[in-house]
């Protein structure tokens, strides 16, 4: 099973959403957010480092940075960002993250500074194992109606 930075965000973002995408049931390519946010990404960052199964937008020798289109899910992004420094981490490779984001709307300033530490590393290992949980069931978790709910490219399928 191999979990990737996206299967990590839609995880903290939705369980639902994570189970369908990872069972290839794909709907993004409708939806004008998720398109606006990949022609964004392909702009900004269109030499993706892919290392097994993560993809980073970019690295330096300080920074692993992850471009998102808004801060709307920043605990989903952060998480994701999370996952990467502990990828690289296992791989004797140590880096702070930093998220920029495009559009602000629930923070003052268009990037954040992350850290693996050890509160958030044993967090991330308790998700590892429920993400492996979630992804092995036969059908998806139940829907929750959300705010969030009505911008996904989902929406339809779970709710019409």
């Amino acid at each position: 099973m191999k979990i990737t930075g996206t299967t990590f965000n839609y995880f903290i973002h939705c369980k639902r959403q994570c189970w369908l995408k990872y069972n290839q049931i794909g709907l993004e390519f409708e939806n004008t957010d998720v398109q606006i946010g990949k022609a964004l990404h392909e702009i900004k960052f269109n030499n993706e480092i892919q290392i097994e199964n993560i993809k980073l937008d970019k690295i330096t020798n300080e920074y692993v940075y992850e471009f998102k289109k808004s801060d709307s899910d920043i605990e989903a992004a952060t998480y994701q960002l999370l996952y990467y420094l502990y990828v690289l981490k296992q791989k004797g490779i140590e880096r702070k993250g930093k998220i920029f984001f495009k559009e602000k709307n629930n923070q003052d300033e268009n990037n954040i500074i992350i850290e693996l530490n050890d509160i958030t590393e044993n967090k991330l290992l308790t998700f590892i194992k429920e993400i492996e949980k979630l992804l092995i069931l036969n059908d998806p978790p139940e829907i929750e109606l959300q705010n969030k709910c009505r911008k996904c490219a989902y929406y339809e399928y779970c709710f019409i």
